[in-house]
């Protein structure tokens, strides 16, 4: 998908693997995020679920459909080690 040329305005979703501490950066992200960018909506990485672990690759297969469902349009994947 192409760059948005802008996040004022947009959903934006937040995706965790629950492995590195997105429970305390995204927070602090979404913060920074609607400070600068005016309208700017955050869907919380808890509507997708972990997306690590024993049914990691049903929920990487729903994903498509599940930000489609909830209207994104840019994605912040955390991933841990």
């Amino acid at each position: 998908a192409a760059r948005l040329d802008s996040l004022h305005g947009k959903r934006i979703a937040f995706a965790w693997d629950y492995l590195f501490r997105g429970d305390e950066l995204f927070p602090v992200l979404a913060k920074e995020l609607q400070q600068r960018f005016e309208g700017v909506e955050i869907v919380d990485y808890d509507v997708f679920g972990n997306l690590h672990g024993p049914n990691e690759h049903e929920l990487i297969g729903a994903l498509p459909d599940a930000l489609a469902m909830h209207r994104i349009d840019g994605v912040v994947s955390g991933n841990g080690c």
